[in-house]
């Protein structure tokens, strides 16, 4: 979708290491390393929920909030698409959706968009959203505006997807609340377009939603869009965005476990959450596991281990000089064991 790519631009000032080649993990010491956290703004956007660029996961009977079509179906429908019988869901709320009730008609849109029991039909879907969200559900009216956006199934309108957009977050739509305040930043770069966008990061972020937490981790970190400089509090968002798996946050917040940034120096946190990203697959956390292993940071020395994530990471494509240069620096029997671990690791 057109907002999975949209830039923040001058927001933030700590370089995402997400996609850096070559970095140096300092030794413990209280100078910051070099290329992770400058006082220039970033020049990559942060990912957008995967919500809106590949499908979700099926939803659980127990996961599917029925707030989200806008009210629950009073009837049949809701419940069987929550025990996931998903084309009797599609039959009974079609019925409901066709004499307009929105919540049905967002249910109906959800089934085609998605593809859930019935062939997936996103242009038919768009027809269904369009609908609910001229009755004003916060879902269908996030749905519909991405949809304005990206012009693959409607007809582009940036226009009525900013009031779509805007409205859809006003109601408490935290992916909403996320892209509108991206679109704000779009629109205006630059402080005074961060300071429109942040209360509406700062929303999306109390709801939980990691990729606004790590947004407003980085406007403290910053003091930009009207907020103060405040590593604590910086340091605090890091952690809660990456408690749910949002590797560029884990990656960040062990960087600044080692610098001591935001709050004491913990070496061991650090290095669990560098392993953590490198086993989600991180390959610059991969790199940096390498060499929190080569250096024995928050962690026992390990050479054949800090060779194996290396390798791991320059299979990916990722291209490291230091470590290069201690690979071939290995014996031969080391050179082998580390062979050997990296195709066992993920």
């Amino acid at each position: 979708m057109f907002l999975a790519r949209l830039s923040l631009q001058a927001l933030l000032a700590a370089a995402m290491i997400l996609a850096a080649a070559a970095e140096t993990i300092p030794l413990p010491q209280p100078k910051p390393e070099t290329g992770v956290h400058t006082d220039k703004p970033i020049e990559k956007q942060l990912p957008q929920p995967a919500t809106t660029s590949e499908p979700a996961p099926l939803p659980s009977a127990d996961s599917v909030n029925p707030n989200r079509f806008g009210a629950k179906p009073a009837d049949a429908a809701y419940g069987a698409f929550q025990r996931g019988l998903y084309k009797t869901a599609y039959n009974l709320a079609l019925v409901r959706a066709q004499n307009g009730d929105p919540a049905a008609q967002t249910l109906v849109a959800e089934i085609l968009s998605r593809g859930l029991g019935v062939p997936l039909n996103a242009a038919e879907a768009a027809k269904w959203y369009a609908l609910a969200a001229e009755q004003g559900v916060p879902e269908s009216q996030f749905q519909y505006a991405l949809m304005l956006l990206d012009g693959r199934y409607v007809k582009k309108d940036a226009k009525e997807a900013y009031a779509l957009m805007q409205a859809a977050a006003e109601a408490g739509n935290q992916l909403a609340q996320f892209n509108f305040a991206q679109i704000l930043v779009q629109q205006d770069p630059g402080d005074a377009g961060l300071a429109k966008a942040v209360s509406y990061y700062e929303r999306a972020a109390a709801t939980g939603l990691a990729d606004a937490q790590y947004a407003m981790s980085q406007i403290y970190a910053n003091g930009v869009g009207g907020k103060p400089h405040d590593d604590a509090q910086a340091r605090r968002l890091l952690a809660q965005a990456a408690r749910q798996n949002y590797d560029t946050a884990q990656i960040d917040l062990a960087a600044w476990m080692i610098e001591g940034r935001g709050g004491a120096r913990d070496l061991k946190s650090a290095f669990g959450w560098t392993k953590q990203a490198a086993e989600g697959g991180n390959v610059a956390a991969q790199n940096r596991l390498a060499k929190l292993y080569m250096q024995g940071i928050g962690t026992d020395p390990d050479l054949v281990l800090a060779g194996a994530w290396y390798i791991v990471a320059r299979r990916a494509g990722l291209i490291d000089p230091q470590m290069d240069d201690f690979l071939q620096g290995l014996s031969d029997g080391e050179t082998k064991q580390a062979l050997q671990k990296a195709n066992r690791l993920p």
